[in-house]
């Protein structure tokens, strides 16, 4: 009785995996065309908090595909960069201004004193 199970289940076990495979010319599991990034980051703008939470990148066999989180992760690097690099420049503009600023007023000069060097 245990061969008779045992010899069963090897051709249960035989059976599913030609079904599943393809034990023939016909292929029962066609082949999936790749996922493919949907809807990308905008390039005529920048991206917003908004772009950034809608993107969904697409699985690959492995986890997520490598070539579309590169795309991603590059044009995000270069945003920051070049928001950064613009509240540097917007940072140094304001110091200047408030330099300038504070060396034209006499601070320890009392309303209505004249200067006499």
């Amino acid at each position: 009785m245990f061969l008779f199970l045992l010899i069963a289940m090897v051709v249960v076990v035989a059976a599913v995996t030609l079904a599943v495979v393809g034990g023939g010319d016909r292929a029962v599991l066609p082949e999936a065309s790749p996922e493919r990034l949907v809807d990308p980051l905008p390039p005529h703008r920048p991206v917003g908090r908004a772009d950034v939470e809608a993107v969904r990148l697409p699985v690959g066999m492995r986890g997520y595909r490598m070539a579309d989180v590169d795309d991603v992760l590059s044009r995000l690097g270069a945003e920051l960069a070049e928001r950064d690099a613009r509240i540097a420049e917007l940072e140094a503009a304001l110091a200047g201004v408030q330099a300038t600023a504070v060396s034209s007023v006499d601070l320890f000069k009392k309303p209505g004193e004249e200067t006499g060097l």
